[in-house]
């Protein structure tokens, strides 16, 4: 039966037991392996002219090797790829998505706020990758530990609306002394923006009257962060 394989294609299974994803795994631990060889175990097989492995490397090549912006992709990103269907294209995205999760538990156990650098752990994970702005607030006593984080909008990618009568209503809710507002901006620009300054102002002016203060304003990015503190932006407004 002929095949489309041209006559230097070696399937995974041709190669020596130490350089497949799965032997390589158990053979030498799962530091050992590159990310295409993650991927590929998790993509299970490639296509008629292409391993796992290859197949791997070709969707980490259209997103500059960079694991953030592979997390971006959609399913339908994915199925693009010969070879990814809707079922590869899920496992990648929960698989992606798992990873995300983790780290999200494992700040979810420093619940004291020292620095900027703390709020940014703590809400890292639910602002990464994500191709729309979100708003969050974190809500303290006066230990700075946190008592909640809640989310409080979600918009396009333009920008998102706050509420401020909802920030303040949390923190009344919550009793909290405390709170500390961040956002992420898609673009990747991280510098704020007229109504991020004109917001950050109005919410530090009305927690004031409720008896609160607002600590801090964070915008997130994916491997980085602005604070209006660590700026010296808050104390301008």
């Amino acid at each position: 039966m002929k095949t489309n394989e041209s006559p230097n294609y070696l399937s995974i299974k041709d190669w020596a037991e130490e350089d497949r994803p799965r032997e390589k795994l158990l053979l030498k631990g799962k530091a050992s392996l590159s990310d295409a060889e993650l991927i590929a175990i998790l993509l299970g097989s490639g296509t008629v002219s292409m391993s796992a492995v290859e197949l791997a490397k070709q969707i980490l090549h259209s997103v500059n090797y960079n694991l953030h912006e592979l997390a971006q992709l959609t399913i339908k990103d994915l199925e693009k790829f010969k070879g990814i269907g809707e079922a590869k294209a899920i496992t990648i995205v929960a698989a992606l998505e798992l990873g995300k999760r983790r780290k999200n538990a494992d700040v979810q156990q420093r619940s004291q706020i020292e620095s900027s650098k703390d709020v940014y752990e703590i809400l890292q994970a639910d602002l990464l990758d994500l191709p729309y702005e979100e708003f969050w607030a974190l809500y303290l006593n006066r230990a700075n530990q946190v008592i909640r984080k809640v989310q409080i909008s979600r918009g396009g990618v333009v920008g998102t609306v706050a509420d401020i009568r909802l920030i303040l209503k949390h923190g009344i809710e919550l009793l909290a002394s405390g709170i500390v507002l961040a956002h992420n901006h898609p673009s990747g620009n991280l510098q704020p923006s007229p109504e991020d300054l004109k917001l950050t102002q109005k919410v530090k002016e009305a927690a004031q009257l409720m008896n609160m203060a607002l600590l801090d304003h964070l915008i997130i990015g994916n491997q980085s962060y602005f604070s209006f503190v660590d700026e010296d932006v808050m104390k301008q407004l």
